[in-house]
């Protein structure tokens, strides 16, 4: 049987709607921490009910799991979250444990990704280490974050956002959720490491120009002072967190730290990934 994680939230949905899709009669997990969330699936899953924070509950949630999709905590303990799930799995005998990691560039020497980075970084590292199988999906930017960073009237406002001319691999979040299911269904991907990315990287720039090219018009780009993109943010009542976030992942594309060279996702879904001028298109004009 197949286990998901994180089976309420956007990327495992994806997985665990693909997976049924694509694999008749497959036997599929999802983990929760919510019951009740599990109540959007019309699939036939087995519901799993575990906290990453609590092992206990995880050990509970593994029996009978052959193979486990680890999605990445975004919580402030993540790396110990995801070492409870990992300990978890080696004592109740999973047997291949498969990972959502990011696509960093690893020529970057000053990051600004701080314990994210040593999040994904520490993981794939205690991974390999755990003895367990394993296969480590090394993921681009969401093409979804676009829109949030700069607001669905971009074309009209025009792009403000402090990235200056970093650039990014930006992909669909289906892509991803596809890929990974064809590996989880599949045989034959023990001890690899898959870059889940898109090729060309684009900056922000890059973005307003295709904008442009879309419209019709000029849509503008100005990269602000961080501070003075956060004054702006907290006028339009952005809360605190989203702030955060935000400026956080300006810093980091503006430092290259997603600029990534090389992708195996063409190999995996076997078909081209959806180009960002397309998603573009789909998401600001469809």
């Amino acid at each position: 049987m197949i286990l998901i994680t994180g089976a309420s939230g956007n990327l495992g949905t994806a997985v665990i709607k693909d997976l049924v899709k694509l694999f008749s009669g497959i036997r599929l997990a999802g983990l929760f921490r919510d019951p009740k969330k599990s109540k959007i699936f019309t699939e036939n899953i087995d519901v799993r009910i575990a906290d990453y924070s609590d092992k206990k509950s995880l050990i509970n949630a593994f029996k009978g799991i052959e193979k486990l999709l680890l999605i990445s905590s975004s919580d402030n303990d993540a790396l110990q979250q995801h070492k409870n799930v990992i300990d978890a799995a080696v004592e109740t005998g999973v047997k291949h444990i498969f990972y959502t990691s990011g696509a960093l560039n690893c020529n970057v020497v000053n990051s600004k990704l701080d314990s994210l980075a040593d999040s994904y970084i520490t993981t794939e590292n205690y991974i390999i280490k755990s003895g367990l199988a394993y296969t480590i999906f090394q993921n681009g930017l969401y093409a979804e974050t676009i829109p949030y960073f700069i607001g669905y009237d971009a074309v009209h406002r025009g792009i403000y956002f402090p990235a200056g001319i970093g650039k990014a691999s930006f992909i669909k979040r289906a892509d991803i959720a596809e890929a990974i299911a064809n590996v989880l269904g599949a045989e034959g991907h023990e001890n690899k490491v898959y870059l889940i990315t898109t090729q060309p990287t684009y900056s922000f720039n890059d973005i307003a120009r295709i904008l442009s090219e879309l419209s019709g018009t000029t849509v503008s780009y100005f990269s602000p002072n961080p501070q003075a993109y956060e004054t702006r943010l907290r006028e339009y009542g952005v809360n605190e967190g989203d702030i955060w976030f935000s400026k956080l992942f300006a810093a980091i594309i503006k430092n290259g730290e997603y600029d990534v060279d090389g992708s195996d996702i063409e190999q995996l879904l076997g078909r081209k990934p959806t180009d960002l001028k397309t998603y573009l298109k789909e998401t600001f004009f469809d």
